[in-house]
This record gives C-alpha cells, structure tokens and sequence, in this order.
C-alpha cells in the first residue's frame, strides 16, 4: 500500500498536474526527495528513507561534551547544598516521647518499611485480625495563616481499622481520623462490611453508610466495639506522632539517596 501523498503525487505526475509547484503540504519536497519518491514507490519507503536520513544528528554529538559539563556543575551544587541540609535534618531530628511509651507496652507490632508511605499496627484477637493502617503526612499546613497571626490548628490523621476473619476473609472496616481533645480522640466516618479480601479491596465495592447517620445505638455500640479490639487515645496519640516521624524519616532518607545519586 502507498502512502496517500505519495498516491497524491503519483496522481498528479500521471495527468499532468503541477503538483511541484502546489501551495499545499507537499510543496515542500525538494527534487531530491521526489527522487525518493520514486524510489519509495519502486523499491519500498523504509529503505529509501534510512538511505536519505542519517542515524545520528551530527549536532548532537557536537553538543554531547556541553551538556555532560552543565550537568556536573548542576550536580555539584545540588550536592553541596544537600549536604548541609542532611546535617541540619540529623541534628534536629528527634523522635517523639510518645511513640517509643507506645511501642514499649501495647500489645500491637508496628508495621513500617522504609521507602513505602504507608504503616500499621497488627494484633490477634481470637481468631480475628486487628489492623490499623495510615500514612506519614507533612508537618506543614498549607492553610496556616499569615506570618504573625495565630496558625490553624493541624487537621487530624486518616486511618482505618480493619478486623478480619482469619478463616473466613470476612469483616468490618472503620474509616476514622484522629482529632484534637483528651475525652475522644477519634471519629469514625463510614464502616465498610465485606465478606471476602476481593470485596474488602474493591474500588467499587459499598463503603457502608455514613456514620452520623446511623442509629444513635448503633453507633454507640460499634464505637463500644472498637475500643474492646484496642483502639484508644493512646494509639490516636501513636498514629498522630508516627505519621509525622515518618515524613522526617523519609524525607532524610531522600536527601541521601539524592545525594549519593549525584555524586557518583
């Protein structure tokens, strides 16, 4: 099959037409590549063209040497300034009082990998699994207000407390977010219902009613619930301290990977 300009050109060569001289797209081509033209019909347009464009831009490499020399100045900088910023992260860093209290007397085993912005804790009850699960999230708040004015109060930390059949694959999500206060530290938003692992990581699957739309009861007796299985003020404490350790953690982690990168 021919291209259709060339099919155009073909057409007009045969009646006659000045398609050379035509103020439309192809005007264009010169009489070298109307040359390849013919060739292209004749012997096959990708060969023609490797035959007329040459692999490398010639350019190119004559610029090769320039770029490598910007970007190890670049790099240079970069480096520089990231090692200032590592020593002052590693001296300011200092992990908080609560989340060590925490570790060291409950009964959950905190689930943290380097790298990856999500954590959790994990316990048996019965033959019932506990996880809570949330993400590190940033000391500063976008919605601070302006310089010498009081800042708004730190929004609170999303999690989820999900409880599992350990035969079955079964059971309950609770949608939650930690607030400020010392009578309760946390609300619940929606609880999910599934009967299997797909359906408790379905995109699409019921995430449950609204939680203040409930009963009053209802409501009473799944937060009832959520305490019995662990959930207090102390673990609210825990999410709120971790999730911003974490930020740190990451964020220092990243300077040096950085840093390493560029320098080699």
């Amino acid at each position: 099959l021919k291209p259709f300009w060339l099919k155009f050109w073909l057409e007009q060569e045969r009646t006659g037409g000045a398609s050379r001289h035509h103020t439309s797209a192809f005007h264009f081509f010169s009489e070298e590549m109307f040359a390849l033209a013919r060739t292209a019909g004749r012997n096959g347009l990708v060969t023609a063209f490797h035959r007329a464009v040459p692999a490398v831009a010639p350019s190119a490499r004559a610029l090769a040497p320039k770029l490598r020399g910007f970007s190890g100045a670049a790099a240079g900088k970069i480096v520089k300034v990231m090692t200032s910023e590592i020593k002052h992260e590693e001296e300011q860093y200092e992990q908080a009082k609560e989340i060590k209290a925490f570790l060291g007397k409950s009964d959950f085993k905190l689930v943290d990998t380097m790298g990856d912005v999500n954590m959790a804790l994990e316990r048996e009850v019965g033959d019932k699994v506990v996880r809570i699960e949330w993400q590190l999230t940033s000391p500063f708040n976008p919605d601070m207000e302006a310089e010498g004015e009081e800042a708004v109060e730190q929004e609170g930390t999303d999690f989820c407390v999900i409880v599992e059949n350990k035969s079955k694959g079964s059971g309950l999500a609770f949608y939650c977010s930690t607030q400020t206060g010392e009578d309760h530290r946390y609300v619940i938003g929606n609880v999910k219902a599934f009967s299997s692992a797909e359906e408790k990581d379905g995109v699409s699957s019921y995430n449950g009613p609204e939680f203040e739309d409930i009963d009053d009861k209802l409501q009473e007796a799944l937060d009832a619930y959520l305490a019995e299985i662990g959930m207090n003020n102390e673990v609210c404490d825990f999410i709120d301290a971790s999730a911003l350790d974490k930020e740190q953690r990451e964020y220092l982690r990243w300077l040096k990977i950085t840093k390493d990168f560029l320098s080699s």
